[in-house]
């Protein structure tokens, strides 16, 4: 129990800097740019209301995400330290693109009018960003609760039905279940080339067999109307995500109403997956039987385990489920959601190169594996249909990942061991490359964690200050015009990254892009301008974490103000920190101008009870200090945090 009589714990850096550290003036000098960047960007492509310059068409259904992903990360960047002015720019835009939307057809009552939460949970990244960083915001608390409110029981949208425990449409919103799909796909031809490198949607209709007997007009009709009377009802594995809706809602005031939902519809799922031996369906029918649509197949739903992507949607949707579950206190069964797809690929497993595997999606994987592409290395089956799995490619490890740190379980660090094991490359290396998610990095970063890659936090920073760069230059010397512009050019060029800062800063990964919230480790507050982040000129890195314990680092990299810096355990304010261990200049040390550049400077180290959720910093202009943090996790009920919290 806390002690209300302890004292909060102030800390005073006292150990000189000296030559300052290359991975402190990059992370500086990071921030600086990505604060040009986001500034560039906006100049570039968004008109004087928050919306983006874009005179094309939309799609019936599609595009409303992409429209919202070209700011997904401008609040995580404000939350670790970025400007003050950013977080009024990342609600103008999402207040101006809303409506755009609108206007466009996409958007009802602020929400999507109704579409796939493969898609919605990209396009939600920004509104839960903006909850987290100013939960004290009377309006967008109020959005997410009424956002929240279009999935429970008994809401006029309808989406829900809590007799069959399923959402009642595969493509569901603002104005409820939508069924079908969009008109785009009426006939499914082969003419949509895009598609086909991810094969028939259907694998069961007379006389298709092959991608090629799309040519002929009657079978692309013929897949069309299948297409949207089956894989356009009923409900889908990648309705999971939803559930962040109802979690971000709850963060704000813990109303139960959303928790009891989220619970009921996650062990819904559960109890569907336990009875096919664990591994989750990806489609449930109207009356909630799963395969009711699909000849009792438990795969075949749209973003479902057959098409198009398999893990890439359901392993996403699965990994939102447990960390989810994780928050709410749900029972340590539910992350099974998240496991079970996981170990079952991983038992269908082969070694193959990259290159030469077929795969649906292979350059991404170039990307990131460069050279070693070549290599044979662990690959697991991404899909499943009637001959069983198919589609190896490498694991994604932002998903294993993220159910570590979600659980703190064994069993689920032991994962991410066997598979760095039976990786046939080196995790150490940093690749310089960019993907959809900003993600991509989680080996060179794990590898550091377990302390055989030291260079990692100044390599990752030098590539995300080069990606930035290339960006900046793309955005500059860009000459097209908002007419011709495709939906993804912003998120091809959105020069704001915060994988690096989020794992160094914070010791966690880049958030799940299909709908995940994100639960740092770590947060900070700046006590003197009272706002979340790091404060200028201060620069920390995070070596260990585990699920007791979070080792960090802090360094003044300037000249003159002194700065104050609150460390808090658990972005919600879920874990409480027991003690800290630390160290400190011996007497004499701090005031000698020769100890700036002398390597020998003399410290103790110290361990103080703490008994709260966190500590205070002050940070003299050159100087750092070593926390080693010894924490009870979940110790409290996460809730979104206005202010620093109270003991």
């Amino acid at each position: 129990m806390t002690d209300p009589d302890r004292p909060p714990t102030v800390l005073t850096a006292t150990v000189p800097v000296g030559t300052p550290p290359a991975w402190a003036i990059l992370q500086r000098r990071l921030f600086d740019v990505l604060d040009d960047a986001w500034r560039a960007f906006a100049a570039r492509y968004c008109a004087p209301d928050g919306s983006l310059r874009y005179a094309g068409p939309v799609a019936d259904r599609d595009g409303g995400d992409d429209f919202y992903e070209a700011f997904f990360n401008w609040p995580v960047l404000y939350r670790l330290g970025g400007s003050d002015e950013l977080l009024d720019a990342a609600k103008h835009h999402w207040r101006g693109v809303t409506a755009q939307l609108t206007e466009l057809g996409l958007v009802v009552d602020e929400f999507e009018r109704g579409y796939d939460w493969f898609h919605l949970g990209e396009s939600m990244l920004l509104f839960y960003g903006i909850c987290a960083a100013d939960p004290a915001d009377p309006e967008f608390r109020a959005r997410a609760h009424k956002f929240a409110d279009l999935y429970l029981p008994g809401s006029p949208a309808g989406n829900y039905d809590p007799a069959a425990r399923i959402i009642r449409a595969p493509h569901n919103g603002g104005a409820g279940p939508r069924p079908g799909l969009q008109k785009e796909w009426a006939t499914y031809g082969a003419d949509l080339a895009v598609m086909r490198p991810f094969g028939l949607p259907l694998r069961d209709l007379d006389a298709i067999t092959a991608w090629d007997d799309l040519t002929d007009p009657d079978n692309a009709r013929r897949m069309g109307e299948a297409m949207n009377a089956r894989i356009g009802h009923g409900d889908t594995a990648v309705d999971l995500a939803a559930t962040s809706l109802a979690v971000n809602a709850w963060l704000y005031d813990h109303d139960d109403r959303y928790r009891d939902w989220a619970l009921d519809y996650l062990g819904a799922w559960h109890e569907r997956a336990a009875a096919r031996g664990g591994v989750l369906p990806d489609n449930v029918g109207p009356s909630g039987t799963v395969g009711e649509l699909h000849g009792g197949r438990w795969y075949g739903g749209l973003y479902g385990w057959s098409w198009p992507h398999g893990l890439y949607s359901v392993g996403n949707a699965a990994a939102v489920a447990s960390l989810n579950a994780a928050l709410l206190g749900g029972a340590d069964e539910l992350l099974d959601l998240g496991r079970a797809p996981l170990d079952e690929v991983l038992a269908h497993a082969v070694e193959a190169p990259v290159t030469g595997t077929d795969m649906s999606i292979s350059d991404r994987w170039h990307a990131e594996l460069g050279e070693d592409a070549d290599r044979p290395t662990l690959l697991v089956p991404n899909r499943y249909a009637d001959d069983g799995w198919f589609d190896h490619q490498p694991p994604q490890l932002a998903l294993p990942l993220w159910l570590w740190h979600a659980s703190g379980a064994d069993a689920d660090r032991e994962r991410l061991a066997r598979i760095r094991k039976a990786s046939g490359y080196d995790w150490r290396t940093v690749r310089a490359f960019r993907n959809k998610e900003e993600g991509g990095h989680e080996a060179p970063w794990l590898a550091y964690l377990a302390g055989d890659n030291p260079d990692y936090p100044a390599e990752i920073q030098r590539v995300a200050l080069g990606q930035a760069a290339r960006r900046m230059e793309l955005i500059a010397t860009d000459p097209t015009d908002p007419a011709d512009l495709h939906i993804h050019h912003w998120q091809r060029v959105n020069p704001v990254l915060t994988e690096a800062l989020l794992q160094l800063t914070t010791g966690t990964p880049q958030v799940l892009y299909n709908g995940g919230l994100l639960p740092t480790r770590i947060a900070y507050w700046d006590e003197r301008r009272g706002r979340p982040g790091l404060p200028p000129d201060v620069a920390a890195l995070v070596d260990t974490v585990t699920p007791d314990r979070v080792r960090l680092e802090l360094v003044h990299t300037g000249h003159t103000h002194p700065r104050t810096v609150v460390v808090q355990a658990g972005a919600f304010g879920e874990d409480r920190i027991d003690t800290v261990r630390t160290e400190t200049a011996e007497p004499g040390h701090p005031g000698d101008p020769r100890s700036y550049t002398a390597p020998d400077v003399t410290t103790r180290t110290a361990e103080l009870p703490v008994d709260a959720g966190h500590v205070t910093v002050e940070l003299p202009p050159g100087r750092r200090i070593r926390l080693d943090l010894r924490l009870t996790p979940r110790h409290r009920r996460p809730a979104h945090q206005a202010a620093v919290p109270t003991r």
